[in-house]
């Protein structure tokens, strides 16, 4: 499908689980419209806190590289305009930026948890594709899906 064809639906960031099951245990992000549809992302663990930091809207010490990156932008007069979540390709996500900066707008590829994590800090809307949308809920997709932060309580305690 080619960009011009994406029916793009608003999502929301449902929050950041971790999947576990016998063989693994994987962190994911859970992408959400307003009709009950979502997109769960597998992701590593330290963009699963990134982002779960952005969402929360923790502000560290020192920036971490998304911090760094809106920021520079920000200095720059450039916008997030809003991230495109748009295909799937043998199990990889792909999405783009859309910045915006003079009038002007730039698509810039990026990886769906760095566009999630930047979008979030940068207030911006988040789009995924209808056809990327299932319904259901996020412990559907696997056997037990925990939120990130109950998952690391649990292993910082055993």
């Amino acid at each position: 499908m080619s960009q011009t064809d994406m029916l793009p639906v608003r999502c929301e960031v449902r929050g950041v689980f971790v999947a576990i099951n016998d063989t693994a245990t994987v962190p994911a992000v859970v992408l959400t419209d307003d009709v009950g549809r979502m997109l769960p992302i597998f992701i590593g663990l330290w963009e699963a806190v990134s982002i779960n930091s952005a969402l929360n809207k923790e502000v560290t010490p020192r920036p971490f590289t998304h911090e760094l990156f809106t920021d520079l932008m920000g200095r720059f007069s450039i916008s997030v305009h809003h991230l495109q979540i748009d295909s799937i390709e043998e199990g990889v996500y792909y999405a783009q930026l859309v910045l915006a900066a003079d009038g002007r707008e730039e698509c810039l590829d990026c990886r769906p948890s760095d566009g999630i994590t930047v979008a979030l800090r940068a207030n911006a809307s988040i789009f995924v594709d209808e056809s990327l949308l299932v319904p259901g809920e996020p412990g559907e997709c696997v056997s037990e899906m925990v939120d990130l932060a109950t998952f690391l309580q649990k292993t910082g305690k055993e």
